[in-house]
């Protein structure tokens, strides 16, 4: 993976050589196409398993998702922030919406 996009641009979602978070820690050797993969299995089972078990599952989620946009805050656009604190804010209605039926 090459972490470039069509007519050889570098993709916005992925750092060098095609990983999820560019620089020298440990996030940066993980590639973005297993980052999702877990998150999506996260969240799937969450919501198929509801109730207060899913809820932590989305709770866990949403953590790993404030922890990365607190991290990420200062380099991201105006755009960039609104969109991810839209998803922070949906995951988190959603754990709350499990819990509550």
């Amino acid at each position: 993976m090459s972490g470039r996009g069509p007519g050889g641009a570098r993709s916005p979602f992925t750092g060098r050589r095609g990983r999820a978070v560019p620089g020298d820690g440990p996030l940066s050797r993980v590639p973005a196409v297993a980052v999702f993969a877990v998150v999506v299995v996260v969240f799937a089972v969450g919501v198929i398993v509801g109730g207060v078990v899913g809820a932590v599952l989305l709770g866990a989620l949403a953590l790993g998702v404030a922890g990365l946009l607190a991290a990420t805050w200062p380099r991201l656009g105006a755009g960039e922030r609104t969109v991810r604190v839209l998803v922070l804010v949906v995951l988190v209605a959603i754990a709350v919406g499990l819990v509550l039926r």
